[in-house]
């Protein structure tokens, strides 16, 4: 098996993402500062600014996924003056414009969100995850997600209807598809768009840390062993440490310095490679 290797560059990934080869990258699984948030860290970048923002970035994050590769963008709109604002609705309508397919949005439920209420609204407790490709087809591995049946389906599947062996337009949510007795005597199903995960709790180092499972999950439906998977805003480096460990190659570009050295403490140093000065880039060469 190729050696696994693990890049993390210091920088700003407008500057940085300039450096990669083009079509190189299999996934991009990010999450990036949403609006106005951390402004402690990131400095926050206001609603109405942040389509322009974010589209010098999507721009060259288009030039080096790979044709067959996937985006994933973990989002979320937040309030302005009591109402939800537009500027992820925004952002997606300017992605189309830029040659992106908006292919597909997933949600993540936090299932361990804590009750709360405000005078109009309640707490989330979930979040987008966009889905964009270059083109309609892409590397998707589909069976490596399936979940387990379950076993109220041993009841349900003894006794299946003359409707079950059909198209049923009017039953929603078994998880079979149109033939349910497709489905008798198997034990996994695929899943929903809807990934029911709890938040990662109890983390002091990093304001938004996603949980393990979640870049996990799409690492396994989009990628195979020794693919390259990026995160341009690597946070605490929770998306490269899930990659190096499912046998996959990385890249991360973080802007601020504490959380570069905090990333470079998740990684394995055997595999890892260091960018720290302006002028030292290198990328994965194109296959």
């Amino acid at each position: 098996m190729p050696q696994i290797e693990s890049r993390i560059y210091l920088g700003d990934c407008k500057e940085v993402l300039k450096t990669l080869d083009d079509n190189s990258v299999d996934l991009i699984f990010t999450s990036p500062p949403y609006a106005d948030s951390r402004k402690n860290s990131y400095g926050g970048i206001h609603p109405n600014n942040y389509v322009d923002w974010f589209l010098p970035i999507s721009k060259e994050l288009l030039r080096v996924l790979k044709p067959t590769g996937t985006f994933v963008l973990n989002i979320k709109e937040r309030v302005v003056k009591g109402e939800r604002h537009t500027y992820v609705i925004e952002l997606i309508l300017e992605m189309r414009k830029q040659g992106w397919l908006w292919t597909e949005e997933f949600m993540w439920h936090k299932k361990n969100s804590y009750p709360g209420k405000w005078p109009n609204r309640f707490r989330d407790s979930w979040e987008r995850l966009l889905q964009f490709n270059k083109q309609r087809k892409f590397a998707m591995y589909q069976d490596e997600v399936m979940v387990p049946i379950g076993d109220w389906a041993d009841s349900r599947l003894k006794n299946l209807s003359k409707t079950d062996k059909n198209r049923d337009e009017s039953k929603v949510g078994s998880g079979f598809g149109k033939n349910v007795s497709n489905w008798v005597g198997r034990d996994k199903v695929y899943p929903t768009n809807v990934l029911h995960m709890a938040t990662e709790t109890g983390n002091k180092n990093h304001s938004a840390v996603f949980p393990e499972s979640l870049p996990e999950w799409f690492i396994k439906l989009f990628t195979k062993e020794n693919d390259w998977v990026l995160d341009p805003f690597l946070g605490s480096g929770t998306t490269m440490k899930v990659a190096q460990r499912m046998n996959r190659n990385s890249i991360g570009i973080e802007i601020l310095g504490e959380y570069y050295e905090l990333a470079k403490t998740q990684l394995d140093d055997k595999q890892l490679v260091l960018f720290e000065e302006k002028g030292t880039y290198e990328t994965p060469k194109s296959e």
